[in-house]
């Protein structure tokens, strides 16, 4: 049976996105570039694989997927697994399948602690264990970028030992990849005395000029990344909504075509019932008025 974890702000540990994603990329060999593609639910469905081996059919875990009802399936598939194993955690399955930050990133928090109370040590080829799919549509933020380059099972083990067993006062493991993307990832600061000897003796005009046009910069770059990131919501939103449109769309067709062939035969109240309501219109609501098919009545003087 699993450990059971309950996550808040004060329990979770304090890791950004880009160590969460790389310990992802890292355990799965996987390619995320992004938390929010996760929502997929694939990752954890082979994650619960590693730590309960059996516990989630993996041959029936969509590993390529962009269709929501198929997201649905794959927690579905996660859920069970968690019952399986007496796992109390409810999935907020409707939440995590519109592909939104916040929600993936703090499922995927107590994940990670869920992760490291769990973990025994045991080999895993995630790969392997996907025949070779392809899991995530970037490069990956782990050392190894799914590839599978200089890590191995043993690697694995080292990185994620549970956490009893790590020496007393230090913190919550995190796999050797994470420091070294942290490393990796540091932008050296800008220094003005950088520049050669020739052009401090522009003037103190010169260089007035020159710091207006960074504080300019400075307040148009944030203007572009705060617009740019309003962009992507509303495209990850116009996404959502398509793949609902799409699924939604394809269940109404089947029932319709189901009630054409049985209608074919002897005709039954039930089924007309049916087609009436789907081919029903909402007046109003950019619709039109089903035709009447009934003469009109004589008006009476």
């Amino acid at each position: 049976m699993a450990v059971n974890v309950y996550s808040t702000n004060v329990t979770s540990e304090n890791l950004s996105r880009h160590d969460m994603l790389a310990w992802v990329n890292d355990c799965l060999q996987s390619q995320f570039s992004k938390i929010e593609e996760l929502c997929t639910g694939a990752a954890y469905c082979q994650f619960m694989d590693m730590l309960f081996p059996n516990s989630v059919p993996v041959k029936r875990v969509k590993f390529r997927t962009n269709l929501e009802h198929e997201y649905i399936q794959n927690f579905k598939i996660l859920q069970a697994g968690f019952k399986k194993m007496s796992v109390d955690k409810i999935i907020p399955v409707d939440k995590l399948i519109k592909g939104r930050f916040q929600d993936n990133f703090e499922f995927l928090q107590w994940f990670k602690k869920f992760f490291d109370a769990n973990y025994d040590g045991r080999e895993y080829d995630p790969v392997a264990q996907r025949t070779g799919v392809k899991l995530g549509n970037g490069n990956g933020h782990g050392s190894n970028g799914g590839s599978g380059v200089g890590s191995s099972n043993n690697d694995l083990h080292l990185m994620h030992r549970r956490p009893m067993q790590a020496p007393a006062g230090s913190s919550r493991m995190a796999p050797r990849v994470i420091a070294q993307t942290a490393t990796v990832s540091k932008v050296l600061p800008r220094t003005n005395n950088a520049a050669p000897a020739s052009r401090i003796t522009a003037g103190a005009n010169s260089t007035g000029t020159v710091k207006k046009n960074d504080a300019g910069n400075s307040v148009n770059n944030q203007q572009i990344e705060e617009m740019s990131n309003q962009v992507m919501d509303m495209r990850i939103n116009l996404e959502g909504l398509e793949k609902e449109r799409d699924f939604y769309f394809s269940k109404l067709r089947d029932i319709e075509i189901l009630c054409q062939e049985a209608d074919d035969g002897e005709a039954h109240p039930l089924i007309q019932k049916i087609l009436d309501i789907l081919y029903a219109t909402e007046v109003g609501h950019d619709g039109f008025a089903p035709p009447d098919d009934a003469p009109p009545e004589d008006e009476e003087y």
